[in-house]
């Protein structure tokens, strides 16, 4: 006869499909178990009005008594089939005062921000509906809350916006074995420097073991992020990481970056997350055992190249990472940190210089400099953010690259040749202004020569702060209206590189940015 406990992590076999390439474990099938599996129903229009929405921003989705284990959780989205972080899931065990789980109800589904169609893993899955199957056993109640904290009020209107139903699954039992942990999770989102300033996604006190995390990784407005932070895990106290994965896309199962296509494997996956990376990476076999504490941080290596902690370092460099980390651990835990408004759980604008705002020149400002055209190369989401009419740029060869810290953070290169060609009314005479920079001192420096309708303007070498070219363009330069701009790579393994094109008709002795 089976014995009237449960292991804590009994339940997950079952959902280890073998469409995954994983076997699946039916062996127990059979075997009869103790205890009554029931459903409790919240949020459709069938249930009461106290567990629905029309009613209330805080809805109770379940209140149930123990002992028992929670074995399913399912949300069906919204009538809109949209959500986002402004809805928060709030788990509560035994009469608990602080909750257990709090995180945004899309975070929680390794759906972060609600961007996603589809989420397939071991744990949790999305498709037109959340569904979670983490094992929960609790011994004398369990309450889960969902809590909107947004601008709409109670009604029809929060109704269309919110799970239109759920159900969650639990099974009586006996009693709940003492090596029974209870189930936690927690969000948080930070935008921080990460050359000065670890970012730390939990700080758990007590005993029990790590099984998994998702995380975020991005730099708002820009499609390049370094790839070489560190997952590091600090147990019990200790100075340094007992457990550091080398390179955070290696830490979820990746190398060399994180792959072009979206992976989801049932342990380990990632999607793309506005221009920068989403992962998760479930802890089954190898979860991390603590007796007293469990530290959880992304940083660079203390042996990591020291390029990565300098540029990172710089203001403008900012990096925005958000998580939810899952764990057990015997109660009481220490009291997770205030979860911060629905404003300010939202993901950063796409602005590369976020936290702050890019301020680019005014037409007023580039009319009364006497220019007509003004190409920022590489810069998103437009590279031409001036041009009169008659005056047009084009890349012939060469691609974007937003990498640099700012202000100027944008650029066009190519490994042989960067060609650009302007087009302007046919014998105007005028300056092409040119402004490059090798900010990042690539393969110990830049060399190039710049050609303009194949007169050559001079080398560039060792032009880390920047520097502007300025070449004088006449009537006979220009028959047909048209001026090509070449930047040649003079060193091996580095690339030429153009950041700013100007087209001038007057004197003017200022200078962008």
């Amino acid at each position: 006869m089976r014995t009237n406990s449960i292991p804590a992590l009994l339940i997950f076999t079952l959902v280890c499909l073998s469409s995954f390439g994983q076997t699946l474990d039916i062996s127990d099938l059979a075997q009869l178990t103790p205890g009554k599996t029931y459903a409790q129903n919240a949020l459709w229009i069938e249930n009461a009005l106290s567990a629905r929405f029309d009613a209330s921003k805080k809805v109770v989705a379940a209140d149930v008594t123990g002992p028992a284990v929670i074995t399913m959780i399912h949300f069906a989205m919204p009538q809109t089939l949209e959500l986002n972080r402004d809805l928060l899931l709030k788990i509560y065990w035994d009469g608990e005062a602080s909750p257990s789980v709090d995180a945004p109800l899309v975070d929680f589904f390794c759906d972060p921000a609600g961007q996603r169609e589809t989420i397939s893993t071991v744990l949790v899955n999305k498709q037109r509906g959340y569904n979670a199957y983490f094992p929960m056993p609790f011994r004398r109640s369990a309450r889960i809350e969902l809590v909107y904290d947004g601008l709409v009020e109670p009604g029809e209107d929060l109704w269309k916006i919110m799970p239109c139903y759920s159900y969650v699954m639990v099974r009586t039992l006996p009693e709940i074995s003492g090596d029974a942990a209870y189930f936690h999770a927690y969000w948080r989102q930070e935008g921080l420097l990460l050359g000065e300033k670890e970012y730390q996604a939990l700080d758990a006190r007590g005993r029990g073991k790590f099984v998994g995390w998702n995380l975020t990784v991005r730099r708002p407005g820009r499609s390049n992020y370094p790839v070489d932070e560190n997952a590091k895990f600090y147990i019990d106290g200790k100075e340094e990481p007992s457990i550091e994965l080398q390179g955070i896309e290696d830490s979820f199962g990746f190398s060399w970056g994180f792959p072009p296509e979206d992976i989801l494997n049932p342990y380990t996956g990632y999607v793309k997350y506005f221009e920068g990376a989403a992962a998760y990476r479930f802890f089954i076999q190898d979860s991390i055992s603590f007796e007293r504490s469990l530290r959880v941080a992304v940083d660079f290596g203390k042996n990591e190249n020291p390029i990565f902690r300098r540029e990172y370092s710089k203001p403008g460099n900012e990096l925005q990472l958000s998580s939810v980390v899952y764990w057990y651990q015997q109660e009481p835990h220490a009291p997770l940190p205030p979860m911060p408004s629905a404003q300010d759980r939202r993901p950063a604008p796409e602005d590369p210089f976020w936290p702050s705002e890019e301020k680019l020149p005014s037409k007023e400002e580039l009319h009364s400099r006497g220019v007509k055209l003004e190409m920022l190369c590489g810069h998103k989401p437009e590279e031409i953010i001036y041009a009169e009419s008659g005056y047009k740029a084009e890349v012939k060869q060469g691609f974007s690259w937003d990498g640099f810290p700012p202000p100027v953070y944008h650029c066009r290169a190519d490994a042989k040749e960067l060609i650009i060609e302007l087009t302007v009314p046919p014998r105007v005479t005028g300056t092409v202004r040119l402004y490059a920079i090798d900010a990042d001192n690539f393969q110990g420096g830049r060399k190039e020569e710049i050609l303009v309708n194949q007169k050559s303007q001079g080398v560039l070498d060792h032009f880390q702060e920047g520097c502007w070219l300025e070449c004088p363009v006449t009537a006979q330069d220009t028959p047909e209206g048209k001026i090509l701009i070449r930047a040649k790579n003079l060193r091996r393994d580095a690339n030429a590189v153009l950041s700013i094109v100007e087209w001038v008709e007057k004197k003017h002795g200022m200078k962008y940015h």
